[in-house]
């Protein structure tokens, strides 16, 4: 049995990467440290010694990637009077810092989540942007919501316009931006995507970044978006009429993006569906080919009188057809007759009779598919129709600006997710993403759950939000979800489908540090010392020592009270708890009853 502390502190990033180098080269660790000349004579002709190399680097790169490696002493907070269907949901909504909070999720969704979305402040001039001096993030976090008052000067993370005048415009802009992807890349699954939201503004820089963190290998597309076809209004020079999407993989080489149809006019020729989805019937001549130029394509194909038997083999009294087409040309058939029984056995193949020209022809299945361009001009990723309006009639007001066009969201997610996938947008706003989930699951029958983050700033008082009640961003975006699943179900009748969501908040740790008062040292050392801080529940801790641990916030809790004792079991046992001062004997037999069936489980409990 192992015996470990939990410290309060977010998953060891640094240690954890040293741990991997142990493993690969265990000879270059000496005492714990690594011997650099060691790993360089290892590495041999790959390491660069030069003065002179190219780099992408800017002020504050350095610090932001320290910033990256910090462990965070925060936790989330459930609030389960802001959720819904709180015992039913597998979706998560976070109000925090994004950057705290991707610090936090390292254990439990380490490797978990298929699609990452990012639109992050676009550095106009006029945007709001997180700056961070890399003091004390989480403290300056909880001052700016109101959560803790101290007398001091601000450090941390500040949320202020970024103005061109500005000496550090870029570097501000780099480094909110550098730390988090760096991050949030941990989470991805192996066959993960990273799709990015971004303007011609800081589009090359955030280029390189993800070069550096990701690979240039793996950069899978810069995808042209026209979100606004009359272009954007004041403008100075050219009135820009698009914004990009970039699309980086974890490891391209695991990557596989479904077949899906983008376009609504093309959607509705694949009317037909099987056990493999949709599809329509197209005729199996090629029709941009010649017998001449693909001799091994033209061959016959025999039907039976009733066009049910379709074979190769030559029959008496069966169709013999011939890829000639309607103008008498002779042509090739789709593939070679290898590929035509293997279609024929997977029922990809049907015979049908022409009256206009009276003559049998050869159709094939055709799946939904189309090839995946770089340019997105399709009328439903207009930003004012799709985006402005749908959340304005949702919200009865225009509550937020520059929303995302519903649909262009669930055109890029349906490329890459799976049936059950875990998507995690970190600038959630007005929770687009949550919304496209939610109707995306509706109208395929899939099972994908997402994670939304947002830093709750203040919406300003003048603004027609603020007067209809919504103090700020996320109470915007968690009434949306709120109003879109209820709407979805109302249309759709499709009462299983999963429309809450379980609200966390950022907040220090339930854990006390031990703050002794040395000018009566004797007296505190006597003190019995509780290091549950005093207004924290047991729900409160219970949800951090899942995060520590590294368990799925969204896994069931059950209660189980005993003659002296009450006990937590979390994930029908994976891991148990016991927050009592006092630990009856029975206990143990008690844990055994409710983990009997597993071969291994945590059991946690208080140290004092």
């Amino acid at each position: 049995m192992e015996e470990t502390m939990l410290t309060g502190e977010s998953k060891d990033i640094v240690s954890d990467n040293v741990l991997k180098l142990k493993e690969i080269f265990p000879d270059v660790i000496t005492e714990d440290k690594i011997d650099f000349e060691k790993l360089k004579l290892i590495l041999g002709e790959d390491v660069e010694t030069g003065s002179e190399r190219y780099s992408f680097t800017w002020p504050g790169k350095t610090q932001a990637i320290k910033e990256s490696q910090k462990q965070s002493t925060g936790t989330l907070r459930p609030c389960k009077e802001e959720s819904k269907n709180w015992d039913t949901t597998e979706n998560l909504y976070i109000e925090g810092d994004n950057l705290e909070v991707l610090k936090l999720l390292q254990k439990s969704y380490y490797g978990k989540i298929k699609a990452i979305y990012i639109d992050p402040p676009y550095n106009t001039g006029n945007d709001i942007i997180y700056k961070n001096d890399f003091s004390d993030n989480l403290d300056y976090y909880l001052e700016v919501t109101g959560q803790i008052s101290r007398e001091r000067e601000s450090i941390g993370l500040k949320l202020s316009t970024n103005t061109e005048t500005n000496g550090r415009f870029h570097s501000n802009w780099l480094n909110m931006m550098y730390s988090r992807i760096k991050l949030a890349r941990n989470l991805l699954t192996d066959d993960g995507c990273m799709i990015f939201a971004i303007d011609h503004y800081e589009l090359n820089n955030l280029i390189n970044i993800c070069n550096e963190i990701f690979g240039e290998e793996n950069k899978l597309g810069i995808i042209t978006v026209v979100h606004k076809p009359e272009g954007r209004q004041h403008a100075k020079f050219f009135s820009a009429s698009n914004e990009f999407m970039l699309v980086y993989a974890k490891n391209k080489s695991f990557t596989k993006f479904n077949s899906v149809v983008l376009s609504d006019e093309k959607m509705e020729e694949f009317s037909e569906k099987d056990e493999y989805g949709n599809f329509k019937w197209k005729n199996f001549i090629r029709g941009d080919t010649t017998k001449s130029k693909k001799p091994k394509g033209f061959y016959p194909i025999y039907v039976s009188k009733d066009l049910q038997d379709i074979t190769l083999d030559k029959k008496e009294e069966y169709y013999e057809i011939w890829p000639i087409d309607n103008k008498g040309k002779e042509r090739a058939w789709i593939v070679l007759p290898d590929g035509f029984k293997e279609r024929l056995i997977k029922n990809e193949i049907k015979a049908d009779f022409n009256p206009k020209y009276n003559k049998v022809e050869i159709f094939y299945k055709i799946r939904e598919q189309q090839v995946l361009t770089t340019h997105w001009i399709d009328k439903k990723y207009n930003a004012t129709a799709n985006g402005t309006n749908i959340l304005k009639e949702l919200m009865g007001g225009k509550f937020f600006d520059y929303p995302k066009s519903l649909y262009l969201i669930e055109d890029i997610l349906r490329i890459i997710l799976d049936n059950e996938s875990i998507v995690l947008d970190l600038f959630s706003g007005s929770a687009t993403t949550a919304h496209a989930i939610m109707d995306m699951n509706d109208k395929k029958k899939v099972n994908q759950k997402f994670i939304m983050v947002q830093l709750p700033y203040k919406t300003e008082e003048n603004s027609e939000a603020y007067n209809a009640g919504f103090k700020n961003i996320c109470e915007i975006g968690k009434e949306r979800i709120r109003r879109a699943g209820d709407k979805i179900v109302e249309e759709s009748g499709n009462k299983e489908l999963d429309i809450g969501f379980k609200v966390f908040k950022l907040d220090s740790s339930n854990l006390e540090k031990w703050n002794p008062d040395y000018n009566n040292l004797e007296q505190t050392l006597l003190t019995s010392q509780d290091n549950i801080k005093s207004d924290r529940t047991q729900e409160d801790l219970i949800y951090e020592i899942m995060l520590k641990y590294g368990i799925d916030l969204t896994l069931p809790i059950e209660k189980h009270e005993t003659q002296k004792n009450t006990i937590y079991s979390i994930g029908f046992g994976a891991l148990v708890i016991c927050l009592d001062n006092n630990i009856a004997k029975e206990i143990a037999s008690e844990i055994l009853d409710i983990i009997e069936d597993l071969d291994e489980s945590r059991v946690v409990f208080k140290d004092n």
